[in-house]
């Protein structure tokens, strides 16, 4: 067996990560498409920005 390279592993934990949380969100009675798990998710900075404006 030849060896996998850490990007490689990398991106296959990112990818089985994106599945996880999808099906998570399925399970728990959310309606998710496809697509919901291939967008990108924002940064935190970007969450606690918006959070931060609309509590101001």
């Amino acid at each position: 067996m030849g060896t996998v390279s850490l990007e490689t592993k990398k991106a296959y934990a990112a990818r089985t990560r994106r599945s996880n949380y999808t099906a998570s969100l399925r399970l728990e009675g959310f309606k998710v498409s496809i697509e919901d798990g291939e967008r990108k998710l924002p940064s935190r900075e970007d969450v606690l920005k918006t959070f931060t404006k609309t509590r101001a």
